[in-house]
């Protein structure tokens, strides 16, 4: 059962490195749509044609991936045989992991 414990870090990590475009996406549309509009962040100088442009984009990119992501994870989470209210906020953190670590070196 410890190899497929393995397996999931594994294919959590390696679905993070594809990751790292939907994440920024939706950070990208959060900080110059509603964070803008609430005063929490600015908008890029250079955004003047909407945020619909960038809702056609958005959605299906983070549609897409989140469905590769659950088609792959779940016969890992079938033969880990881990709770599932355990193993999917772990997945979806481990997926992370690639984004926050550019996040970290990005800002050293």
């Amino acid at each position: 059962m410890w190899k497929w414990r393995l397996t999931a870090v594994g294919v959590n990590l390696l679905l993070g490195i594809p990751g790292i475009v939907p994440v920024w996406l939706l950070w990208y549309f959060v900080s110059n749509g509603p964070l803008a509009e609430m005063g929490y962040t600015r908008r890029e100088a250079t955004e003047n044609d909407g945020m619909m442009l960038w809702l056609v984009i958005v959605v299906p990119v983070v549609v897409v991936f989140g469905i590769l992501w659950w088609l792959a994870n779940g016969p890992v989470r079938r033969r880990v045989r881990l709770d599932p209210l355990l193993y999917w906020p772990a997945g979806v953190l481990l997926t992370l992991v690639p984004t926050l670590a550019l996040i970290v070196a990005g800002s050293v």
